[in-house]
């Protein structure tokens, strides 16, 4: 027989909290991720063990840590690991500051400024991101003097950038005019409405996608190996020339990717969580 949806006296059950309900869709996520990738280890497994492959898991930790008689050392999966969130958190945050100016000057009003943000916005949407790579490498790094580090930056950046800025505009707009129209009423400037009103309250539109672009962005980093930048992905090549362990390392690279994003997945959502209920 089914719970009755009322108490006693005619007030309803108290409900799940946020807490819970986001603890269950955390759990429920992993679980996922886990069936996944436990089926394409386990396909792959079978195929590599159709071909004779001999599996060499016991010389993975190695790359992770190392214990010698000079004490603990990080190993090359490691190094590549901290430098890879470094290189995605760089141009992430460069990429925020290129979309809210892009942004801005699209919702400015003035046909200069939303032509131009228009312009940018559809020049860097319709170039790939390898084409971009290659661009800010070969072409504009001689020019302006900076290393194969930076243009892997400015690429991540600027592409992202575009994306970003069609974010924050929707977060922007979806702040009620009242808002404004608030702020005008007691002599704030467009400037003063925009930093102590509209933006704050825009935090809590944004940060779901946001979410999905700084993944996005951890994620496409892995491109830069193509111009030998070291971070996590030309680290794995690197092994995989020196050891042919093919499987294992892109294995153990996934899954290092894997976590990495649903950790910061995970961080977000509990974030989103809490400025739900506060709000």
């Amino acid at each position: 027989m089914a719970e009755p949806a009322f108490t006693p006296r005619g007030r309803p059950l108290p409900g799940r909290s946020p807490f819970a309900r986001t603890v269950d869709s955390v759990t429920f996520s992993v679980v996922l991720y886990a069936v996944i990738v436990g089926g394409l280890v386990w396909l792959a497994y079978g195929g590599a063990q159709a071909m004779g492959y001999n599996w060499q898991w016991y010389r993975i930790p190695q790359y992770f840590y190392t214990v010698t008689e000079n004490g603990f050392q990080w190993g090359e999966i490691s190094i590549g690991l901290v430098k890879t969130v470094t290189l995605s958190a760089t141009a992430f945050a460069l990429a925020i500051a290129l979309g809210l100016v892009t942004a801005l000057l699209r919702l400015s009003g003035l046909i200069v400024c939303t032509g131009v943000a228009i312009g940018y916005l559809e020049l860097i949407r319709n170039i790939p991101l390898l084409v971009l790579l290659y661009l800010f490498y070969y072409v504009l790094g001689p020019i302006f003097g900076f290393d194969r580090y930076w243009a892997s930056i400015l690429t991540l950046a600027v592409f992202h950038s575009v994306l970003i800025s069609e974010i924050l505009r929707a977060a922007i707009n979806a702040v009620p005019k009242g808002q404004w129209e608030a702020a005008t009423s007691i002599g704030m400037s467009r400037a003063q409405a925009y930093r102590y009103i509209v933006l704050p309250q825009s935090v809590r539109f944004m940060l779901p996608p946001m979410t999905g672009e700084a993944v996005h962005v951890i994620k496409s980093s892995a491109i830069v190996s193509v111009i030998a930048v070291a971070e996590l992905t030309t680290i794995g090549r690197n092994i995989i020339s020196d050891t042919y362990m093919s499987f294992e390392i892109w294995f153990t690279i996934a899954a290092v990717y894997m976590a990495l994003t649903l950790a910061l997945s995970i961080g977000v959502t509990l974030l989103e969580k809490r400025y739900a209920t506060e709000s």
